[in-house]
């Protein structure tokens, strides 16, 4: 399956899993409540910026995080750190460098030290137009959250930093049992 074409779930069915969720009491209510109200959030914001940035730019959310990442990395980056870091398949970041290419916004160069390996970097076009659409993107969201005060969004940072901690240790003591340890 190519990253830029990836089904993604509809706001409406995590919606109605939500509502579900409120239907039916368990002993665990509240944090299946509070996952289901993080993913309807989070697929109602990517489905919005999905359909901006094709809209606006015809680019794909894959490839604009993929600009994202190079905008990070001015001397450039091999595909297996762009692999890692977007935490996609080889296959796929090839597909996306090959089409950023062909419009201009990237380039490869010979890695210096491995003949089999390139680093991919963007074009001065390439600069040029994430950084027009990163503005956008930051303008974008900020629409979306206008209705949280700066207080409210303070508040949920920091208790979505302790959540991201809680998560984290969750999976390293199941990590740990599955180990034996």
């Amino acid at each position: 399956m190519e990253l830029d074409h990836e089904e993604e779930p509809s706001a409406n069915l995590v919606l109605d899993a939500e509502t579900r969720a409120q239907e039916r009491p368990s002993d665990h209510q509240d944090e299946l409540r509070l996952w289901l109200r993080l993913l309807t959030c989070t697929t109602m914001i990517e489905g919005e910026i999905r359909t901006r940035l094709r809209e606006r730019f015809d680019v794909t959310l894959p490839r604009f995080d993929l600009l994202a990442q190079l905008e990070k990395a001015p001397d450039g980056m091999t595909l297996g750190e762009l692999s890692r870091r977007m935490m996609v398949s080889n296959g796929n970041i090839t597909g996306l460098v090959e089409r950023l290419a062909e419009l201009g916004l990237v380039e490869r160069v010979p890695h210096p030290a491995d003949r089999r390996a390139a680093f991919v970097r963007l074009t001065p076009a390439g600069h040029s137009a994430f950084a027009e659409m990163a503005s956008q993107h930051a303008d974008w969201i900020a629409a979306l959250f206008d209705g949280l005060s700066d207080a409210d969004i303070r508040l949920l940072m920091r208790l979505l930093s302790r959540m991201k901690q809680s998560v984290r240790d969750g999976i390293d003591v199941r990590k740990s049992q599955d180990k034996g340890e």
